[in-house]
């Protein structure tokens, strides 16, 4: 395109885009055989029409800078709306509809979850098993989101039906820099059944984040694996959640070896932990879940402790212990 038609086509002067190119703003891509410059339309290649062009440059307050800033937010929002319509059409690719109708079904669950209704959002979760079923990213990108206990809840119930995906995506949720994204996510993943989800649960027993660890580990003692006791035991002696920490132990004691293990990690905390009388109160407290000579005979010395409250308390267990 020669400089006329452009200047032309803008309404800008052949005089002002010459100038415009002592700038850079424009550039010619070339030039004829007879020396005329040719223009390509480059800020046209930005997402702006000529007529756009020449309005911006016909301004006298026009700086380039507010131009390319415009350009650069507008093509932010159409990345934003582009990259969506991906993941939606992924998403429905992923469900391997049979038909148009099934296709239509995946699209409506999927919109549903997004609804601003919780009703609206718990019948699509619960609607979620038929067939075809909503694909596992969206239902773990929707369980990390929703802050209803309800809908949470179907959503919960619906990922642990979905199949293969779900744990290695719940995993990398527990990684998230939010707190209650964290917690939703491992949250989730207890309620995933398989040796992958104990797989990573056993991994997020060593997580910075309490919260994360300390459902690991609780889940992990009602799915018999002893990897949790140190974790648990941290919990009793630290008071958070310490009844269904110790709870979880007494499933754990259940084999007569993990009970001697178990007691004997109990008596080792009592004697090194520094915390005071509530948590050696609470650690005393959590042997009468778990069965054995170790048990008995930790009881037996705390029995003669020399904090009043722990001595009461193994007495009292002992007790218990005899009248069985």
């Amino acid at each position: 395109m020669l400089i006329g038609e452009v200047a032309r086509r803008s309404g800008v002067s052949a005089r002002m885009l010459r100038h415009y190119e002592s700038l850079g703003l424009v550039r010619p891509s070339g030039r004829t055989g007879s020396g005329y410059r040719e223009y390509i339309e480059s800020l046209r290649a930005l997402g702006l029409s000529l007529r756009e062009v020449g309005r911006a440059l016909d301004d006298p307050g026009f700086t380039p800078s507010a131009l390319v800033g415009d350009l650069i937010g507008r093509t932010r929002e159409r990345i934003a709306a582009e990259t969506e319509l991906l993941t939606r059409l992924s998403r429905i690719h992923a469900a391997d509809p049979a038909g148009w109708e099934d296709a239509l079904h995946v699209v409506t669950l999927l919109h549903a979850l997004g609804s601003p209704s919780a009703d609206a959002r718990q019948r699509a979760a619960l609607s979620s098993a038929d067939d075809p079923p909503l694909p596992v990213e969206a239902l773990v990108e929707a369980v990390l989101g929703e802050t209803d206990p309800h809908v949470a809840g179907a959503l919960r119930w619906a990922l642990a039906r979905s199949g293969d995906g779900g744990p290695a995506l719940l995993a990398q949720g527990i990684d998230s820099p939010e707190a209650a994204v964290r917690e939703r996510a491992v949250r989730s993943l207890t309620e995933m059944p398989g040796d992958e989800a104990t797989g990573h649960l056993r991994d997020a027993l060593a997580h910075p984040d309490p919260v994360v660890g300390g459902y690991a580990a609780l889940e992990l003692g009602a799915r018999g694996d002893a990897d949790a006791v140190p974790t648990l035991i941290d919990m009793i002696a630290e008071g958070r959640n310490d009844t269904e920490a110790a709870d979880a132990l007494s499933v754990l004691a259940s084999d007569s070896t993990t009970a001697d293990r178990i007691a004997a990690r109990l008596v080792d905390r009592l004697a090194h932990d520094t915390t005071g009388a509530p948590a050696r109160g609470r650690l005393t407290q959590a042997l009468a879940g778990v069965p054995g000579t170790t048990a008995s005979r930790a009881l037996v010395e705390l029995s003669h402790d020399a904090e009043r409250a722990v001595a009461l308390t193994a007495t009292y267990l002992l007790q218990l212990r005899a009248g069985r």
